[in-house]
């Protein structure tokens, strides 16, 4: 019964992740393609164009609400 409720749980939580890792916004989106195209994204999977635009973002976002 634990082992059930367990993965049943631990599934919900991947879901809830993947979900909050597939928002993205525009920019972050183009930052992603430049580190891409310039290659800075290779060592750390996430380039500093695209954590950039990552804040740029959420700081549009907050402003909105």
């Amino acid at each position: 019964m634990w082992r059930q409720i367990l993965a049943v749980t631990m599934l919900g939580l991947l879901l809830a992740l993947g979900a909050a890792a597939c928002d993205k916004g525009p920019m972050q989106q183009a930052g992603e393609k430049v580190d891409r195209a310039t290659g800075q994204d290779k060592v750390i999977g996430t380039g500093p164009l695209e954590q950039a635009g990552r804040t740029l973002d959420r700081a549009v976002k907050d402003l909105k609400e």
